[in-house]
């Protein structure tokens, strides 16, 4: 055990509430639809490869997860991944073991899932409103770092993304919210009650960070302040993930295919 911990990185912290570096709005948009095209790329690879991966997207209420996941997927086939938005257990879930419900929504080869929000519900939000005992939650890291070594040994890639921002920030989207009638579907009283628990969160996180960032599923820690930064810090940390070591070449067209080509299109196209 201790030879493991040894080999654990050293866990991320949360980013100070100055330290939320800006974008431009025209360098955003330079670098986002290359950075798209590589993603698409990669998952177009991982169909081919038959290989597959994870995507955990975590955060407090108004760090961009929604928005960073639709720019992280704009690009790709939707017959190829999926998005899971995590909300309280139905009470068919809530009759099994708290991982039960992720197992169900673990990505075939060749796909990837991306969940927005996960299994770590059990040490953050469920840990912070007391909707688990302690030994529940204080139990679930060790669950948790078996299942997601389970994971990475099986092949499947694992990028675990913690979104973040300042209390000010926070607070201006949580306004913004309010005011547009047309954002009131994305804000609760639970987002408020989160905003005044933010201290007991950021402890949350920190232990979490901790106990669960091994050298096979590190965590990602993401400064949101600005959206146009943490949507493209998103994008580039999934693509090194998921990259690494694949060859996204697209492959040959095979000769029967070629042969058809010629016989439809003709020689010259």
């Amino acid at each position: 055990m201790a030879r493991a911990q040894r080999r654990r990185p050293k866990p991320p912290t949360l980013p100070g509430d100055k330290a939320h570096p800006r974008l431009s709005s025209k360098a955003y948009a330079a670098r986002l639809q290359p950075l798209q095209y590589r993603m698409r790329a990669i998952a177009i690879a991982y169909v081919r490869q038959r290989l597959n991966g994870i995507v955990v997207v975590e955060g407090g209420d108004t760090a961009g997860k929604g928005g960073a996941i639709r720019r992280l997927t704009a690009e790709l086939d939707p017959r190829h991944y999926a998005v899971w938005p995590i909300g309280a257990p139905s009470a068919e879930e809530a009759r099994h073991h708290y991982l039960w419900r992720f197992w169900q929504r673990l990505p075939e080869r060749g796909r990837i899932a991306v969940f927005d929000r996960s299994w770590y519900g059990r040490v953050l939000v469920e840990r912070v409103d007391g909707l688990a005992s302690e030994a529940r939650w204080r139990h679930a890291y060790d669950e948790i770092c078996a299942f997601e070594s389970a994971l990475v040994a099986d092949g499947t890639r694992l990028v675990k993304l913690y979104l973040h921002v300042s209390p000010d920030e926070q607070r201006a989207r949580l306004a913004e919210r309010m005011a547009d009638p047309y954002k009131h579907w994305k804000v609760s009283a639970a987002d408020f009650r989160a905003y005044v628990l933010r201290d007991r969160y950021a402890a949350a996180a920190a232990e979490m960070f901790r106990r669960t960032s091994t050298a096979a599923a590190a965590w990602h820690v993401i400064a949101g302040d600005d959206k146009h930064y943490a949507r493209l810090a998103v994008l580039e940390t999934v693509i090194e993930a998921f990259g690494k070591g694949i060859d996204v070449a697209p492959p040959p067209v095979d000769a029967e295919t070629a042969r058809l080509a010629r016989e439809v299109l003709g020689e010259e196209d």
